[in-house]
């Protein structure tokens, strides 16, 4: 779990209503109608831009940018250097008891494929196209946030734009002008906010994580096509280590 997403957002409410509290009353800053354009404008957009399950499927999307666990680049580097030392010793079959310990479901498959007799290319072939599709979907769920940090400004716009009119169609009073225009900013406000704190930060999130990820599997496919060609611990650990920095790389050795 990545407690920055968490830290990130509450932080920044809390800053943004230190700064109202400093300036008067936060009661002024709680407008319905302007929410309901805003949010429910921006959600409506964005149900007519995307499919219903391509919609659905934001709220999985934002967990992934707080929940997901990613295996370090140094943790999968020994995880297949002792997945090699295990072939070595005892063969391909032996790699089967370790396929429950696998925390990644993605491992755990190419592992079973291995454990299957299936040789190096095959293994490549099925994984990578797997991981094309995970692309896929990131990209689709990077797409909705964006598009979504998009909408809501241009609602919050339009909001303004409502409140202008009904100001302006009620000038009797000129005392009233401030009070109508300070309302009629609000939606730009909470599109703003929402944009700028929410959606389009957690875009930029789950853009990370997906490389991150990729990067992950495509050393978990390496590792295991290696594996598969028979090559030692230590062809296996300089292999996968082209996926570290040089700074990050250290001997690593097996531990079975």
């Amino acid at each position: 779990m990545d407690p920055a997403t968490i830290i990130g957002v509450t932080f920044g409410f809390m800053l943004i209503g230190w700064a109202i509290l400093m300036g008067g009353s936060w009661t002024i800053f709680v407008d319905y109608p302007a929410m309901a354009i805003t949010l429910g404008g921006m959600l409506c957009a964005t149900m007519i831009h995307f499919s219903l399950p391509q919609f659905l499927g934001i709220f999985s999307v934002v967990k992934k940018t707080i929940v997901t666990r990613i295996p370090s680049p140094a943790e999968l580097v020994q995880q297949m250097v002792n997945f090699a030392a295990i072939n070595r010793r005892d063969g391909a079959l032996a790699l089967e008891q370790e396929i429950p310990k696998a925390k990644d479901a993605f491992l755990g498959r190419a592992l079973q494929m291995l454990v299957d007799g299936q040789d190096g290319e095959a293994i490549r072939d099925i994984m990578s196209m797997e991981i094309q599709y995970l692309q896929e979907r990131h990209s689709t769920g990077k797409k909705i946030l964006e598009f979504m940090g998009g909408a809501a400004p241009a609602f919050g716009m339009i909001g303004t734009l409502i409140g202008l009119v009904q100001m302006l169609q009620n000038m009797t009073s000129p005392e009233s002008i401030g009070a109508g225009m300070a309302v009629a900013l609000i939606t730009t406000f909470y599109g703003a906010m929402s944009a700028n704190l929410i959606f389009l930060p957690l875009a930029g999130k789950l853009g990370q994580y997906s490389k991150a990820e990729v990067m992950s599997k495509e050393m978990v496919v390496e590792g295991v096509c290696s594996i598969a060609q028979g090559e030692s611990p230590t062809v296996v650990r300089e292999k996968m280590q082209v996926f570290v920095s040089l700074r990050s790389r250290k001997e690593v050795k097996a531990t079975v």
